[in-house]
């Protein structure tokens, strides 16, 4: 609990007027409860003993004013601290999104989307539960928990001792019984995060399922994940139920001996009537904060686990960082004996190159021969191992990541397409312009096909594009880069799901457009990089040849073998 406190006071504090207002709600709860219980000795001594009328018309008075007392700090209370908690964790779910947006590629490959999904949604509301809810009820109830001692010490010191003696003692195994809650609370967190991982795979891959008609297998292996997470939660379960016993035994001895003595005291005329039962209505009211705070501590290890579960992904930071120069215009890209490994397994070595504007450059080579670690080292998803990249005679890594991703557009193989309308999709991270985006859609040959969709270029795509075509999905991604106006484009195979007729209208397009820009092509089909400038073909990492399409069929022994058997590079 406290360091769950010491973690999130700096945040509470930041809403002072709020908090001002929650505290004296807080206030006025604890005050009208002590109230409710003081009212008793009045009742019984001056109204059902003494027969004092007076008294009698103040009675209902003041029973209404203690409670609406009650009421109104209730709702301060409630409404303030819910306010503060809500808006805290609605900020750390905006931090912690951010950071992770930021780390680096190698990073979030380890990581599962459905972990990461987890983490940000599950363990997050897990301490939104505390931040909002048991937080404040933690203060409230300390509070009251003062308050109501004060007041039954105030009555009968003797009789107090006893309880506020005996209840302490129940801390021991209720401290037990909370280490063992935080350790199975992050069993059930991880449980949690690894049966979101498997949902998140089995509907992100469930057309390769249906078409293997392996619905059974993945059934399989979620039941196995779900009984993990069910054993999980059983434990937490067994804990939270011993806590309430736990406490209910040692608060009925307390009890039970309070009221012995008590009544005896009243037997031998030492305490009235209404003080007794003024005494034993302030007990248990104070059994009851005690009792919940017994459960929210036990409650609050599922938070501690979930907090440092997300300060874990806060401690990450990315290797991979920004520069302080804004890169303006790209004249041209060397690449100096550069080299990459992966886990000490190089993917690239001795790469030499000299990349210029107008120019289209193609790299082929079979699968794993280092293509796409080229390409990832361009866009500054991994930094060389060895070597240096320069751009305009700076290293790459001077500029800041902003201004250099601007300049670049990516199409990849794999077509991402937001659940937004085509518009946003093309302009997507930038200003919309209608008239520029039907532009770059017309130059995309996507033009035709958007028209005539129900609301044009306006009309909302599904999530992953699953309303559209395989060819048009392709269509919108390369209209999103042109759109950019990109010094370095990169295209992935970016015209595979397309007819020959509009591959060729363009690769036309495109070719128009080379003297805008630096090209560099990811070619898996030889007949796509006829009229590259340079044709880069790698094999195991490094650069074996180079030249035009007519150079290197006339020269190169390897690339006359990719022609001729007619595979995909």
């Amino acid at each position: 609990m406290k360091q769950l406190f010491k973690y999130f006071l700096p945040y509470i504090m930041g809403y002072k007027k709020e908090f001002i207002f929650a505290i004296l709600g807080m206030i006025a709860v604890a005050v009208g409860t002590a109230g409710t219980a003081h009212l008793l000795k009045p009742i019984l001594d001056d109204i059902f003993i003494n027969k004092d009328k007076e008294m009698l018309a103040w009675i209902p008075v003041m029973i209404i004013g203690i409670f609406a007392l009650k009421s109104i700090g209730k709702f301060v209370q409630t409404y303030f601290t819910a306010y503060i908690g809500d808006d805290v964790v609605r900020k750390l779910r905006d931090r912690l999104t951010l950071h992770l947006m930021h780390q680096d590629i190698a990073y979030l490959n380890k990581m599962r989307s459905g972990e990461l999904l987890s983490r940000i949604t599950n363990d997050l509301t897990r301490i939104q539960n505390v931040v909002s809810v048991l937080l404040p009820a933690v203060m409230i109830k300390v509070m009251l928990i003062i308050t109501l001692s004060g007041y039954i010490i105030y009555q009968s010191p003797s009789l107090a001792f006893y309880f506020l003696v005996i209840m302490p003692l129940a801390l021991f195994p209720l401290q037990i019984l909370a280490k063992k809650m935080k350790r199975y609370s992050k069993r059930s967190q991880e449980s949690t995060s690894n049966l979101t991982a498997r949902l998140t795979e089995i509907f992100n891959n469930i057309e390769v399922i249906k078409a293997n008609s392996s619905q059974a297998f993945e059934y399989e292996r979620f039941t196995k994940e779900n009984l993990r997470f069910f054993k999980a939660s059983l434990k937490q379960i067994m804990i939270n139920a011993l806590t309430g016993p736990t406490l209910e035994i040692f608060g009925a001895v307390a009890v039970a001996i309070a009221i012995y003595i008590g009544a005896m005291e009243v037997i031998n005329d030492e305490i009235t009537v209404g003080t007794f039962f003024a005494f034993i209505a302030a007990l248990f009211m104070l059994y009851d904060p005690i009792k919940v705070l017994a459960n929210i501590h036990n409650k609050m290890q599922d938070a501690v686990a979930a907090t440092e579960r997300m300060q874990e992904l806060f401690d990450v930071n990315p290797e991979i960082v920004s520069g302080d120069k804004v890169l303006t215009d790209i004249d041209g890209i060397v690449f100096d004996n550069v080299g990459l490994s992966y886990d000490n397994e190089m993917a690239l070595q001795n790469i030499n190159l000299e990349a210029h504007k107008g120019k289209i450059y193609a790299l082929v080579g079979d699968s794993g021969a280092g293509k796409s670690s080229f390409i990832n080292l361009l866009v500054r998803f991994y930094d060389p191992s060895v070597g240096e990249i320069r751009v305009n005679e700076e290293s790459l890594k001077a500029y800041t990541l902003t201004s250099l991703h601007e300049k670049i557009a990516f199409v990849t193989q794999r077509i991402f397409i937001f659940q937004d309308s085509v518009l946003a999709n093309v302009a997507y991270g930038l200003e919309q312009d209608k008239a520029k985006a039907i532009e770059a859609l017309k130059k995309a040959e996507a033009w035709e096909f958007v028209e005539k969709l129900e609301n044009g270029i306006e009309t909302v795509l599904d999530e992953f594009g699953t309303n559209l075509s395989g060819g048009q999905r392709q269509r919108i991604a390369l209209a999103r880069a042109l759109y950019s106006e990109p010094e370095i484009l990169i295209l992935d195979e970016a015209t595979s799901a397309l007819d020959n007729k509009s591959e060729k209208a363009i690769q036309k397009s495109l070719y128009a457009l080379k003297d805008e820009m630096i090209t560099f092509v990811v070619a898996h089909r030889l007949s796509t990089i006829e009229n590259a400038d340079t044709i880069l073909l790698l094999e195991k990492g490094e650069i074996i040849d180079r030249g035009t399409y007519t150079e290197l069929l006339e020269n190169s022994s390897a690339f006359q073998a990719l022609a001729n058997k007619g595979e995909k590079a």
